[in-house]
């Protein structure tokens, strides 16, 4: 797989960006980053080295984005609002970041000769199809602005690709766990959430019965999917699920976490969210086939070395 020369990652700075600037840059990858840290910390880019160029900006700001992405071979678009609950408080608020940031990203992208965009989706687009596991060709179902959004985005990129002959390829992640989760925030990702909980000792709140099923793939997999993706000639204008293939119901999530940080206490269930999905988990044959992709860390060893982090971070 050729190398990246320069490439840009939107949201750099945040959970899943900053891994993958890390990787990028390991690589002998120059690296530009975007964040408006509004969710991002610049002190996760910390292991990147000298081979990144930070930028504190916006992706709506057409002008900076001109700025930066001159000289990119390939973008990473990993910004977003990404909390679903927020979506629903403030749906117009998400749509001008995720919609029309997404937008002025493609354009940008296919203004300065990049040669292609790789776009974070996400399984919400799927909605609650009770058909398991989920597969690409699914008529999306969308129950909450952010899955509207993340729909928009991959029917923004296929036009582009189509008009403007952008390569694009969309990766619809399924729940991405590991370290750099930041568990300050009442939207982050639940594994970040009961691992904070878990560490101070204790009770989380399980908002519905707990038996929602999700497929959480480690950060070291999605970014390994993101890399495929960039470099594959054959993945452009391809939509993948990043995933594992396999699903735990969210009660028996905090038993392990329980297990694991040798913490005994029974969780407090809450009410139901508004446009919380049920059951949830991927098909990954067709990433698989078309990209080599497997995932290599397993569920239990994946947290294991994030309860690792958290301690040694006394993150909470």
């Amino acid at each position: 797989m050729k190398k990246i020369s320069h490439a840009l990652v939107t949201g750099g700075a945040g959970f899943i960006g900053s891994h993958l600037v890390e990787a990028l840059a390991t690589d002998g990858c120059r690296v530009t980053v975007l964040d408006n840290l509004s969710t991002g910390h610049r002190h996760n880019l910390d292991g990147a080295g000298d081979r990144i160029d930070f930028v504190e900006g916006d992706i709506r700001d057409a002008q900076l984005l001109d700025r930066v992405i001159k000289g990119c071979e390939v973008v990473f678009h990993q910004a977003a609002v990404v909390s679903v609950t927020q979506t629903v408080k403030d749906p117009s608020h998400s749509c001008e970041v995720n919609d029309l940031g997404t937008v002025r990203v493609l354009d940008a992208a296919r203004r300065n000769d990049v040669r292609r965009v790789v776009l974070a989706s996400s399984s919400a687009v799927y909605g609650d199809d009770p058909r398991l596991p989920k597969t690409e060709d699914m008529a999306p179902r969308p129950l909450s602005p952010y899955a509207v959004q993340k729909l928009a985005g991959e029917f923004y990129a296929s036009t582009f690709m189509d008009l403007y002959g952008l390569e694009t390829v969309c990766l619809r992640y399924f729940n991405v766990f590991g370290p750099r989760q930041d568990p300050s925030s009442p939207y982050s990702g639940v594994i970040s959430i009961f691992m904070t909980q878990a560490t101070a000792g204790q009770a989380p709140t399980i908002y519905g019965d707990g038996g929602q099923t999700r497929d959480f793939v480690n950060v070291k997999d999605v970014v390994g999917a993101n890399l495929m993706a960039a470099g594959n000639p054959s993945a452009a204008g391809g939509i993948f699920n990043v995933g594992t293939g396999a699903c735990i119901r969210i009660r028996d999530l905090w038993s392990l976490i329980g297990d694991l940080s040798g913490v005994a206490i029974d969780p407090v269930f809450g009410p139901a969210r508004a446009g919380d999905i049920r059951e949830s988990v991927s098909d990954i044959s067709k990433i698989g086939d078309a990209l080599g992709f497997s995932p290599r860390v397993a569920l239990r060893q994946g947290l294991v070395d994030t309860l690792a982090w958290y301690r040694e971070t006394g993150t909470s």
